[in-house]
């Protein structure tokens, strides 16, 4: 084994800049080559500024970087015996394919470490006053990717929908419709919904409304992705503080006015 090469999976957190670990922020002033993908913040490169930086991110329908161009940068620069930083949005182990990486440094014999990071849904949630479980309301929650990888719906969308827990759904704007239909034959058309695009940063956008009305809301207001999908009564928490909107909500729902 390459006793110097190293690869470091770091979460970035949700995209404000000050919402990175400290052990985070230590990984990438110690690496050689930082290879970051489109949703971490872009100050955090500025922790090193002798390191070699690879833009390796990846999105929907735009030129993107493939998975196995990522393993072949991790490739090459281990085999010189230089520390990797991996950079992603959001915790490396929701939705950021950090066990194929892993699985291939173990493959490559080099050294690999996993530093967690604040997850895209409980920092939107804590920003937003979404209680993501609530006794007697809510006693659960899910957070699921819009697609697989074969672009379809996920088997557990069906399960998820049919639940009383407080659902998340990752990349799923391209598939809003199928989502929107699927929970509307299990649940009341008053469910709440909020969909959050650059949740955290200053260009946040928020859209709050019920299955009923999301999409054309979605539609009137130009929102698209990164977009977190929330759906629940915890969304009702953020739509009580807009007049606009006529909820009827359950009755035990106490923080709703």
């Amino acid at each position: 084994m390459n006793r110097k090469a190293k690869l470091s999976l770091v979460g970035c957190g949700p995209g404000a800049l000050d919402l990175i670990t400290l052990r985070g922020v230590e990984a990438i002033k110690q690496a050689d080559v930082l290879l970051y993908d489109a949703l971490i913040h872009p100050d955090l490169l500025h922790h090193n500024h002798g390191a070699i930086k690879c833009y390796v991110g990846k999105r929907g329908g735009k030129p993107s970087c493939s998975q196995n161009d990522i393993m072949g940068y991790i490739d090459r620069y281990t085999a010189q015996g230089l520390h990797v930083c991996r950079l992603k949005g959001g915790d490396i182990s929701v939705f950021a394919r950090a066990a194929e990486e892993v699985l291939w440094a173990h493959k490559l014999g080099i050294d690999v470490e996993m530093i967690p990071g604040i997850s895209i849904y409980t920092a939107i949630a804590a920003e937003h006053q979404l209680p993501l479980t609530h006794r007697g309301i809510s006693d659960s929650f899910w957070a699921v990717t819009g697609h697989t990888a074969d672009g379809l719906l996920s088997k557990d969308m069906e399960l998820a929908a049919r639940s009383n827990a407080t659902v998340m759904v990752y990349m799923g704007m391209g598939h809003l419709t199928e989502i929107i239909s699927l929970f509307l034959k299990h649940q009341s058309p008053e469910l709440p919904v909020a969909i959050i695009q650059n949740g955290t940063l200053p260009e946040e956008k928020c859209v709050l409304g019920q299955l009923s009305t999301i999409e054309g809301l979605v539609g009137e207001q130009g929102t698209s992705s990164p977009a977190l999908i929330v759906i629940g009564w915890a969304a009702a928490k953020a739509m009580a503080k807009n007049s606009k909107l006529n909820i009827h909500q359950p009755e035990n729902i106490a923080w709703v006015a």
